[in-house]
């Protein structure tokens, strides 16, 4: 039950996600295009399991789930368009990288999720948070940089959020 949850939650920001992007002038855009957020859903799946291979299956499964929603929702008749098999070829193909890249860093951070919760390894979450921290550096040394400054705040605050947070209690559990 709990897996079908976790499957179905990420589906949704992955749907979430693209309408954000698609409907909220200003803001919405860089938003829905983050990447940071997308490794916290392999992250938080695997922070769900005790068994290290559960863990990153789980890690993939969700991040898959999410690709597949905002998939959805980009083909969706809300979007203007429909549902063919040409679409979604279309729709992979174009999007490789990311499907590619989600390969590795779901099961990835799946595992890390996992260490997290079963030896409170510091690695995991403090990548992650690394992850929002620096994000919008990245970007800006790309061709896609972030051009919301609220966007820019709000992610690096969320990866400080995060580190203070796992340090505190991973301080407080050693003490």
């Amino acid at each position: 039950m709990r897996v079908a949850l976790a499957l179905v939650l990420s589906a949704a920001y992955g749907a979430g996600s693209q309408y954000l992007g698609a409907r909220v002038p200003g803001w919405g855009p860089d938003a829905a295009a983050l990447s940071a957020p997308w490794l916290a859903i392999g992250f938080i799946a695997g922070c769900t399991q005790k068994d290290a291979r559960r863990a990153a299956l789980l890690g993939l499964a969700c991040t898959a789930a999410g690709l597949v929603g905002y998939w959805l929702m980009t083909d969706s008749p809300a979007e203007g368009a429909q549902y063919t098999l040409a679409n979604a070829r279309g729709f992979f193909i174009s999007n490789e990288r990311v499907v590619i890249g989600a390969l590795v860093t779901g099961p990835l951070f799946g595992w890390l999720g996992q260490q997290w919760r079963t030896r409170r390894s510091l690695v995991g979450p403090l990548l992650l948070a690394a992850a929002f921290c620096f994000e919008p550096l990245a970007r800006r040394l790309t061709i896609n940089p972030i051009r919301c400054t609220g966007v820019t705040v709000a992610e690096v605050a969320a990866g400080l959020l995060l580190a203070t947070a796992v340090l505190v209690r991973y301080r407080g559990q050693r003490a």
